[in-house]
């Protein structure tokens, strides 16, 4: 852990100057001073993996480490990575070991990928980054520095397990929070947001939150569960949706625009909007628990389990307006 706070403090402070003491120390507290009771197990599965660095390649579908074969102790390398289950967002493939994740994310990417302004030279923060799969897939598409946040220590671990064989990938992850970065850091010239909108009881003040990330002229990335309506549609789940307690606000795509211009931004389009497949998301080897099939009404899968519409999402593409 002292390698990685040691060149994830080097890299805030290159990037964010001054604002980095902050999200130095809270790193530094969520893994050295008060770290996660599973945290020595799965540093254990990291230790595991065969030594890098090895060939990548962060452009394909599948993130890929390493040639098939190349690993050495196979049973190793597959105790490693078995030990850091469940994988949520993938796919991965380490040395010939394909990780078929519950999320297709390359599914994801393929959809927002072509809207984007060019990654080439830019400086990007991730919220939300899970695993990294993402971070790595703007690494591929030549991102200046990515900057991937997410509390769940767990997907910090399996983000280190393709940082061993990339270590000078300019790709930091900090298991922070949104809210807990510091304000008005106008820093990114792209901001992503997928996948976290829904979970937070006030909406607006994330997307205050992402603008105030940005420099002014940059670009949110804003991927969201949401409902078919108008202007003035907003579904707030009662209890559950889909078997999730943290899930408060869906917006129409319209709504949502609503929500975008009055927290600051301009050039808001909608670029995509699906129903998510159970062949999007499914239970896999690599992550056992119930996953979408098991949240649809089995007579109706147009309906979660609790009568609410199935998700449905939407990648919205904004300006912080200058």
């Amino acid at each position: 852990m002292e390698t990685y706070l040691t060149a994830l403090g080097a890299a805030l402070e290159q990037h964010l100057g001054e604002a980095a003491a902050p999200m130095r120390a809270l790193s530094r507290e969520r893994l050295v001073e008060r770290p996660h009771g599973d945290l020595p197990r799965w540093l254990s599965a990291l230790e595991r993996l065969p030594p890098g660095p090895a060939p990548c390649d962060f452009a394909r579908d599948t993130v890929t480490i390493g040639e098939p074969g190349a690993a050495g102790d196979t049973e190793a390398l597959h105790q490693g990575l078995t030990g850091l289950i469940p994988w949520r967002k993938g796919p991965f493939c380490f040395f010939g070991e394909h990780i078929d994740t519950e999320w297709r994310s390359d599914w994801k990417w393929q959809r927002v990928a072509p809207h984007l302004s060019d990654l080439r030279g830019r400086r990007v923060l991730d919220v939300g980054c899970g695993s990294g799969y993402h971070g790595w897939r703007m690494i591929g598409a030549g991102a200046d520095w990515v900057l991937g946040i997410d509390p769940t220590i767990l997907f910090l671990v399996q983000y280190l397990a393709v940082r061993r064989y990339a270590p000078a990938a300019p790709f930091s992850f900090a298991p922070l929070r949104m809210e807990e970065l510091p304000a008005a850091l106008e820093a990114f010239d792209t901001v992503f947001s997928m996948g976290v909108l829904y979970h937070r009881r006030s909406p607006l003040d994330h997307l205050l939150e992402l603008r105030d990330a940005l420099r002014p002229g940059g670009e949110l990335v804003l991927e969201t569960l949401v409902v078919e309506g108008d202007e003035r549609t907003v579904l707030i789940p009662e209890g559950r949706y889909a078997a999730m307690r943290n899930v408060f606000f869906l917006p129409s795509t319209a709504q949502l625009s609503t929500w975008l211009r009055r927290s600051g931004f301009d050039q808001v389009r909608c670029v995509d909007e699906c129903v998510t497949t159970t062949n999007e998301q499914r239970a896999t080897k690599w992550m056992r628990f119930q996953s979408l099939p098991d949240f649809l009404d089995p007579a109706d899968p147009s309906r979660t389990r609790e009568g609410l519409p199935a998700p449905r999402r939407a990648v919205m593409i904004a300006r912080r307006a200058p």
